[in-house]
């Protein structure tokens, strides 16, 4: 969703936009060639990918620079990026979930399609692999991990093969133990069985869901008047965050009864710009199969009431 994702950014004011999962640093390219108002600096914990994102600096020099942290530090880096300038941060962009370069490369242990040890850290540097969740946890803590984060129905079958089949060390050997608990007719419908279970693991290594309420509400919290902040999200429980936290902002927390005049004192902080959101067009979906499942919200920062009309 590129094309929307620079439609939504070209009215803002000229600032810094923060990128804040820069990936390969595709979306901060498209930004910086649409928008020459904005510079742009992004953030990513992977090594591999400010890496692969290292030309954009050469293309664009003295508009783009990178950070290497987790996006729940979004506040002090914006804090960074305006210190000692008269810009303001005029934009935040996540586009949530692990990469296409990570999922292509079969090392990183995220793609039940590649043999690999399971890894999956987005952060190689720390923190435990998917080889300890699928070999640690218990089978009641795993099928709630597949349940929460995967929405996978046969949950319970899956952890007890699993557990059954310790140890499990590679990603065709859980794919496989995935696509055998799964019945047979399950299978022959909604793409790869393995798909949920990866996706689930994936999110449990890297913490995602605990750290984005707080990255959403710092990144509203940065945006000057007139800025805004868009979420591409894939998955139905990193949605469900961005749309309560935006909501949230919204409203201002308000909690008078709906359809009644707010009396709460509660100030709203961004109006939405599409109730609902953005998804493919079914063209994108045929060139990029992986933004099946996308959803784009996106938000304006108002002015608070003391500094003028928003």
């Amino acid at each position: 969703m590129v094309r929307e994702i620079t439609d939504l950014f070209g009215p803002v004011p000229p600032g810094v936009l923060i990128d804040a999962t820069l990936g390969g640093g595709g979306h901060t390219r498209a930004l910086l060639e649409a928008h020459p108002h904005l510079r742009v600096v992004g953030i990513d914990q992977d090594d591999a990918a400010l890496a692969a994102s290292a030309s954009v600096g050469d293309d664009f020099p003295g508009r783009f620079t990178s950070v290497r942290a987790r996006f729940d530090r979004i506040g002090a880096i914006a804090a960074d990026a305006i210190a000692g300038s008269d810009d303001d941060v005029t934009g935040v962009l996540f586009d949530l979930g692990v990469s296409s370069p990570q999922l292509d490369r079969a090392d990183r242990g995220f793609s039940y399609r590649q043999d690999a040890p399971l890894d999956m850290r987005m952060d190689r540097s720390t923190g435990p692999t998917a080889a300890d969740v699928v070999n640690t946890y218990d089978e009641r803590e795993l099928a709630g991990v597949l349940r929460q984060f995967g929405d996978e129905r046969f949950a319970g079958r899956i952890a007890r093969a699993v557990v059954a089949a310790r140890p499990v060390t590679t990603t065709v050997e859980l794919a496989e133990i995935v696509r055998s608990a799964i019945p047979a007719a399950a299978r022959r419908t909604g793409g790869h069985p393995a798909k949920r279970t990866f996706q689930a693991i994936r999110i449990e290594v890297n913490r995602e869901l605990d750290i984005l309420p707080g990255a959403v509400d710092a990144a509203v919290e940065v945006l000057s008047p007139g800025g805004r902040i868009a979420v591409l999200s894939y998955h139905s429980g990193e949605d469900r965050i961005v749309k309560d936290r935006l909501r949230q902002a919204e409203t201002g927390g308000c909690t008078c009864p709906p359809g009644l005049p707010c009396v709460c004192g509660a100030v709203a902080t961004v109006r939405l710009l599409k109730r609902g959101g953005w998804t493919p067009s079914a063209a994108e979906i045929a060139e990029n199969p992986r933004s099946e499942s996308a959803r784009l919200r996106a938000a304006q920062r108002l002015a608070l009431p003391e500094s003028g009309a928003a």
